[in-house]
């Protein structure tokens, strides 16, 4: 899910080479990818890990469909991650809900653009992605076969992105394009810009819900399962903690997925106190202390 205002990583201390007529700028073109683009886009862990997670995925769901124990993940209005509540299922279909970028489409040749360049995201180089990209995407690993035995199980598999309402029909193309099938905006595609949050995403997953029995979420970002994880005032350390404690920590694998995105977003924020404890750091010892 890409957030405007987030920044991809950061270039520096990578080594330079001369730079090359495919780059429009003066900056000499890094000598390799920075270390989230080459593990998520090149490495075979985070192949495997995204595969883990949506075999995991697939198995809760066909057991949830398999013995009818429906119980919906979309939080209810109201609820909060000390007291969470959830939207009521009935007789509402299935359904299971995903971010589309870095959870079932990687962006590749836009993550390319950005790594030889070395601009950081924008929102100009992104819209201009959004409408022209479809030709350099692939799908996450696992996500085309795992969308497509949600399909079989009678799960409708359903789009939740924060790319712009006015490029649907290209979003739609880019989806179609990595082999996830079709979407249908309104329907199977959610857009920001669909309602008046923005790129907060719990209206539609509240209109989502509203239709649907909602059996699981997949995102790359704790916003693809609820807008409270980014709440202004909830510091770095809370925020992970939040993720940690009863009774959130029980939904992780259990109808709640994420899927690895070293490269940009809402995780990639904190000071070194935010970060590393003080009780847990360590020191080389001064000479002769064992």
């Amino acid at each position: 899910m890409r957030l405007a205002g987030f920044a991809t990583l950061a270039l520096a201390g990578l080594s330079a080479c001369a730079p090359t007529a495919e780059v429009a700028t003066s900056a000499p073109v890094p000598a390799a990818p920075p270390a989230g683009m080459q593990y998520l886009y090149g490495s075979g862990e985070g192949a495997a890990i995204s595969v883990q997670a949506w075999a995991a995925l697939t198995a809760y769901v066909a057991d949830k469909v398999k013995t009818r124990r429906v119980d919906s993940v979309v939080l209810a209005e109201g609820a909060t991650l000390t007291e969470p509540r959830f939207v009521g299922c009935g007789t509402k279909p299935y359904a299971a809900v995903f971010d589309v970028d870095e959870t079932v489409m990687l962006n590749i040749g836009f993550e390319y653009h950005d790594a030889r360049t070395g601009k950081g995201w924008n929102a100009a180089d992104w819209d201009a992605w959004e409408r022209t990209g479809e030709g350099a995407v692939a799908a996450v690993p696992g996500a085309a076969e795992g969308v497509a035995k949600l399909r079989a199980m009678g799960v409708k598999v359903i789009f939740n992105t924060n790319r712009a309402a006015a490029n649907a029909d290209a979003t739609a193309r880019a989806i179609r394009a990595a082999g996830l099938g079709d979407a249908v905006h309104g329907e199977t595609l959610y857009l920001a810009g669909d309602d008046a949050m923005g790129s907060r995403k719990d209206g539609r997953r509240a209109t989502i819900a509203a239709k649907y029995c909602v059996l699981a979420l997949g995102g790359d970002q704790l916003g693809d399962f609820s807008d409270l994880f980014n709440a202004v005032s909830l510091a770095v350390p809370a925020r992970r903690a939040a993720t940690l404690a009863a009774p959130i920590a029980a939904l992780w694998g259990r109808g709640w997925f994420v899927l690895p995105n070293p490269v940009y977003g809402s995780a990639l924020k904190g000071g070194y106190d935010d970060v590393f404890p003080m009780d847990k750091r360590w020191a080389l010892p001064a000479q002769g202390e064992k």
